[in-house]
């Protein structure tokens, strides 16, 4: 036997030792994405199969190619140019009883415009006093079918508290409203962007979550559960008052007007260079003149065009929170009338009713009626 003959076996066998190493290294590569995005998908809290996924693709270093995504998309799809219909409107309730104390004033509106837009319907009362009273608006005259709620809070009879997500920021308290402050519970409503989008900080029951930085547009909470609009370092800094503070890129109105800048975002002071091009869904806290607290959000909405329903429902200082369509949540209540249903701001708001009662992956807001305890000090049980 000729020494070529004795070597000809090798060489299948050299091929397939390769073969293994290379599947072997394929395995390897494969196995940390596969298995984070298997973690990502069963994470604990309330989030979308499509929400995970996202979040997913931006913590392992992907988020330029989902803003460019959702940059091509949301700026090509602009909303209707035709009159809402009226499945997007809010129901309008029947008379109610006279209520006594604070109300916000008429909101403008359009020529023409569906019947109730800017007509204030009252919700959950205390005693003949209205905590709450919401209405819509249409901001964007170039599209007719664009259609904002708004919520108006009376912050003489309700107390508000910062609640942190399982994932996002994680933090002191419980993840979902705690069956304690359930029976008087008046609305829900979504916090910020991500922490790390947010080029801001969170600080909770004495803990910094997430370090605050000046020039943030802030929600900032005190002892008392009042709630102000602060661009962090001019109009607040840490006192001993302060138990919450929740921060969001910069401030969209300032003084009652939209600040310089909301158009071309010159330097990203709110998000991505293009987002706020996007016809989407954006929400947006703010306080009026009286500091009464007041949210507004809506589809097919700019960054522009959200700014001008802030400035319609007549907002003083206001700042974006969260954006996109399984962000958005405000959801009410009627501790008033035992055993009524959550509703929502407007009948198209992404989510459950019933968000925020579970826990959820994100942070949020919890608004109550006096007399429920310090907010933000001293929680009740987790609601499971």
């Amino acid at each position: 036997m000729t020494a070529s003959a004795n070597a000809a076996p090798a060489r299948p066998r050299r091929r397939l030792w390769k073969l293994r190493i290379t599947l072997l290294v394929v395995l390897a590569l494969l196995a940390y994405p596969v298995g984070s995005y298997v973690r990502a998908l069963t994470y604990p809290g309330n989030a979308s199969v499509a929400v995970r996924t996202v979040d997913w693709l931006r913590d392992i270093g992907l988020g330029g190619i989902v803003n460019t995504l959702e940059n091509w998309w949301y700026t090509r799809h602009p909303p209707s140019t035709a009159p809402p219909a009226t499945t997007d409107l809010p129901a309008r309730t029947g008379a109610a009883a006279p209520a006594n104390g604070p109300r916000p004033a008429p909101l403008p509106h359009l020529p023409g415009g569906p019947a109730g837009e800017g007509v204030w319907t009252a919700g959950a009362r205390n005693g003949r006093h209205v905590a709450e009273y919401t209405t819509f608006v249409q901001p964007d005259p170039q599209h007719a079918g664009v259609v904002a709620g708004v919520a108006w809070l009376n912050q003489d009879l309700v107390r508000t508290q910062l609640l942190t997500g399982t994932k996002d920021p994680k933090g002191p308290g419980p993840t979902s409203v705690p069956a304690s402050l359930r029976s008087s519970l008046v609305a829900v409503f979504n916090s910020g962007f991500k922490v790390n989008d947010s080029r801001g900080g969170v600080y909770l029951d004495r803990t910094t979550v997430a370090p605050l930085r000046n020039g943030r547009a802030s929600v900032v909470i005190d002892d008392t559960g009042r709630v102000s609009i602060a661009d962090w370092g001019r109009d607040a800094a840490m006192n001993p008052h302060i138990v919450a503070v929740r921060q969001n890129l910069d401030l969209v109105i300032d003084h009652g007007r939209p600040v310089p800048g909301l158009h071309d975002n010159p330097s990203g002071a709110w998000g991505s260079a293009k987002n706020q091009f996007q016809y989407t869904w954006r929400s947006g806290l703010g306080t009026d003149r009286a500091g009464n607290l007041t949210y507004v959000a809506g589809g097919g909405l700019t960054l522009d065009t959200l700014a001008a329903a802030m400035t319609e429902a007549g907002i003083q200082q206001g700042m974006e929170l969260d954006i996109h369509s399984p962000m958005v949540t405000f959801n009410s209540y009627r501790p008033d009338l035992p055993g009524s249903r959550a509703t929502k701001l407007l009948p198209g708001v992404p989510g459950a009713a019933d968000r925020y009662l579970q826990p959820d992956q994100r942070d949020f807001f919890a608004v109550t009626m006096r007399g429920t305890g310090p907010a933000n000090a001293t929680h009740g049980p987790r609601a499971s």
